[in-house]
Parts: C-alpha cells; sequence; structure tokens
C-alpha cells in the first residue's frame, strides 16, 4: 500500500541558504525538498512540500490532509510560539504530525523555547539542521509502516 506525506514549512523557510546560515545551514529549501522526495520515493511513499509565509494557507494544507495524506511532518517556524490557530488545526485532524525545526530552539533566545503546537504532535525534531527533516521522514516511514500504510517499505538513507 502506497503511503502519503505531507510536508509543510512556515514563514521565512523560503530564505534558507541564504537567511542566518549559522543558525540554519546552507541547503536552500528545493534542496530539502528534493532530497525528502528522493527518499520518500525511494521507499514507495508519495510526497508533497508546501512553504508559506501566510499561517492560513497553512491551516488549509491541514484541513485537507485527511484522507489525502496519512502524516505530516510541519516546521512551523515563528508561529512555533504563538499560533494558537496553527495548533488547533493540527488538533483537529486525525493524523500523526511530527514537529520539525532546523535549530535547537530550546537552546535559543527565551521566547523560542516553547512550542505551543509540540503538545498536540506525535513528537518533535530539533537541532539537526537538514538532517531534522530527514529524521522527521525515517520516523514518518516507520511508523506508516507500523500501521500497515506501508508494505516492505525501505529504509530512508
Amino acid at each position: 500500500m502506497l503511503g502519503s506525506i505531507l510536508v509543510l514549512h512556515g514563514p521565512n523557510l523560503n530564505m534558507l541558504g541564504k537567511r542566518e546560515p549559522g543558525v540554519y545551514g546552507t541547503q536552500t529549501l528545493a534542496e530539502i525538498n528534493e532530497r525528502l522526495t528522493a527518499r520518500a520515493r525511494q521507499a514507495g511513499v508519495s510526497i508533497k512540500c508546501m512553504q508559506s509565509n501566510y499561517e492560513g494557507a497553512l491551516i488549509d494544507e491541514i484541513h485537507q490532509a485527511p484522507g489525502r495524506h496519512d502524516l505530516i511532518i510541519f516546521n512551523p517556524g515563528a508561529f512555533t510560539h504563538y499560533s494558537i490557530a496553527l495548533r488547533d488545526a493540527v488538533a483537529a485532524v486525525s493524523l500523526p504530525v511530527i514537529e520539525v525545526h532546523l535549530s535547537n530552539i530550546h537552546s535559543r533566545e527565551e521566547f523560542r523555547h516553547r512550542s505551543v503546537i509540540a503538545p498536540v504532535c506525535l513528537g518533535q525534531i530539533s537541532g539537526f539542521g537538514a538532517g531534522s527533516y530527514y529524521l522527521a521522514l525515517s520516523a514518518a516511514l516507520e511508523l506508516l509502516t507500523e500501521r500497515g500504510r506501508l508494505e516492505n517499505a525501505a529504509p530512508a538513507e
């Protein structure tokens, strides 16, 4: 059975590779999406990647995900710390969500330490740069296999 994963990238992530490379790394969002897509296809999973700087667009994607996708990998960016609307959208859908951050939000400025979204997510991966996304994909593939949404899935590299 073919599984499907939605990858959502929040505000300012379109600036990856240019924006504070010491914090966020040098990989561009396009490079991250290409690598995620290749790894997902290798495992027999369809994947949709979407970035928006607009809260409502992200909420719409989350609302439309059930029936289209089996799991969401989500980097809410700065919305992590204050968007009750995104938190409620995640809570409203019956899909597992893995929250992802490039930097370790717990070792940064105090205002970044709290995620209002994490309590309604399956888990959170942060601090591994672009690798946070790849770790999330590996976790997603494992979860989909356990839940019978993938058959003989090859592990993500």
